[in-house]
């Protein structure tokens, strides 16, 4: 019987993470063979992040919000872990000897998980599990993440700021502008306003937010990996490295304490571990860029972070 379970284990974890990281090894493949252009994938994940998510985050917030009780005991573990993992991130970033102008960079790439295009993708392909209060695993999952890709803008804002200026109201105008300009954000605004308000769309207006919220998925997958591609590690691998392990090991541990702590039952705790354990988010390398944090300190931490995450998720999905 335990030959039986161990074979079943596998394929499990065989059937959940090839068709992602699959999608992410053949965007890798696109880009280094120059089957598409340089710029067509990067061109995909605008798209992806300027429509694709945010009608997958309207439309499933607009239909499962009013069930999102369920669901804050779950918030409530990612919140907490994300933020035991900020201070981890900065006490490695200080044993490291992190400049101060990198160790915003550091300390985003050790908490900010891509969530939407490789934490959802994920729970997806998961057999889809009754949680109780209406709620599934899936939706649960949407409900999570929505909170928490705003809770990850303002903090990323916040630590990379103030790697640059000390703390003052000068930082305010960027924060906001930040904020205000994020597709994803505005998203789950309009998607929890649509819903208390109770309001429903016209079925021909929800099947379009639907289809390009389908079309989300798998293109922000190939674009993950496109951006491995082009991403520059050289010969200082060390930094990104930690800021990954934080990221893919230190923050599913937290997060699996926090959980045990709140009494998250098995497929809860099972969500937020996974959720935790993603690789780091493709949009932190952009955003170091855009506030001046370190290039070569992000985009190693993208690449390393799948690398790494690939084994914790494995272990995540096989045992819990």
């Amino acid at each position: 019987m335990r030959e039986v379970g161990r074979f079943a284990a596998r394929v499990l974890i065989l059937n959940t993470l090839a068709p992602v990281f699959l999608l992410v090894a053949l965007g890798a493949l696109l880009q280094r063979t120059a089957f598409v252009s340089v710029n067509f994938l990067k061109e995909a994940n605008r798209l992806t992040y300027y429509l694709g998510l945010p009608a997958l985050l309207f439309s499933q917030l607009a239909g499962a919000f009013h069930e999102a009780a369920g669901a804050r005991p779950m918030l409530g573990a990612m919140w907490g872990a994300t933020l035991a993992a900020i201070v981890v991130a900065y006490g490695v970033a200080w044993v490291m000897r992190v400049p101060e102008a990198a160790t915003g960079t550091f300390v985003q790439g050790a908490f900010r998980g891509n969530l939407a295009f490789v934490g959802l993708p994920i729970i997806y392909a998961l057999p889809e599990v009754a949680l109780g209060a209406g709620l599934t695993t899936r939706s649960a999952a949407v409900i999570v993440v929505a909170p928490m890709m705003v809770f990850y803008n303002v903090a990323a804002v916040v630590v990379l700021l103030l790697s640059q200026h000390p703390l003052s109201w000068k930082m305010a105008r960027p924060f906001l502008k930040q904020l205000a300009t994020t597709p994803p954000l505005v998203a789950t605004v309009a998607g929890v306003s649509c819903a208390l308000l109770g309001w429903k769309l016209p079925a021909s207006v929800d099947k379009t937010f639907a289809a390009l919220g389908e079309m989300a998925l798998p293109l922000g997958l190939l674009g993950v990996g496109g951006s491995i591609v082009t991403s520059k590690l050289g010969g200082a691998w060390r930094r990104p490295l930690a800021s990954a392990l934080v990221k893919t090991v230190a923050a599913p541990l937290l997060g699996w304490g926090v959980g045990c702590w709140l009494g998250l039952g098995a497929a809860e705790l099972k969500i937020v571990m996974i959720l935790m354990a993603c690789p780091v988010a493709v949009v932190s390398y952009t955003m170091a860029l855009e506030m001046k944090g370190d290039e070569g300190l992000a985009s190693g931490a993208v690449v390393l972070s799948v690398l790494t995450s690939l084994v914790t998720l494995a272990v995540i999905i096989g045992v819990f």
